[in-house]
């Protein structure tokens, strides 16, 4: 589904933020980077999503090229850590926005909507303002919206980070379901070690810009 070839990158030229990366995901996996800030996780998530540019080596998605790919046209959904839900925007138009850049007529976006906010358990708050919501909901309609477009690959730096403890294993599982439901590749980054742990089915271990470990979480 995903392979990394050599990847590096580098901001200034000279220090390597991630350093010859040679990685492949499955379709269907769900794939945790794991590590502490710095070590190179988040901008390969970011290499990915097509925010950030490799400065070396080549990125493919279903055996295509992506490096030179606008992020919009890589059909990816993206899970942030502080949602970046559009707070002058309903919960059907923060919905529906990716569906309009993708040039999905109204009727499809309509049942599209519907669908995505039921997955996630918030059919009744399309109308809702997402200021009047809580983090826990406000999560919960971030990943509809990455969900919304179908995607065949969804990225989540930091998703559940916000959230309290409590909260934050709910939504763990929920998440998980939702891969296993509509086996959908997920590559998902955090520094909670129990969170990698719990969700993942393989776990790839950053330090210093390059992957020290990768394996099952049975392994680890």
């Amino acid at each position: 589904m995903v392979r990394f070839d050599k990847v590096q990158k580098s901001y200034d030229g000279e220090t390597l933020v991630v350093k010859n990366l040679n990685l492949d995901i499955a379709k269907g996996e769900f794939l945790t980077l794991l590590g502490p800030s710095g070590s190179g996780k988040t901008t390969t998530l970011m290499m990915l999503a097509g925010f950030e540019t490799a400065t070396h080596g080549e990125i493919s998605l279903a055996g295509k090229p992506i490096n030179l790919v606008a992020p919009h046209k890589r059909g990816i959904g993206m899970v942030f850590q502080n949602y970046a839900l559009f707070p002058h925007m309903t919960v059907g138009e923060n919905l529906a926005f990716p569906l309009e850049v993708r040039g999905i007529g109204k009727a499809d976006r309509e049942v599209k909507i519907k669908r995505a906010l039921d997955m996630v358990q918030m059919g009744n708050f399309a109308s809702r303002r997402t200021t009047q919501l809580s983090g826990g909901q406000q999560q919960r309609i971030a990943l509809a919206r990455a969900l919304v477009f179908d995607p065949q690959l969804v990225l989540m730096d930091e998703p559940l980070g916000a959230l309290d403890k409590q909260l934050r294993e709910h939504m763990q599982f929920e998440i998980k379901h939702l891969h296993e439901s509509l086996g959908i590749t997920v590559v998902y980054v955090t520094h909670d070690q129990g969170e990698a742990l719990t969700m993942s089915d393989r776990v790839a271990v950053f330090n210093d810009g390059s992957i020290q470990q990768l394996a099952p979480p049975s392994d680890l």
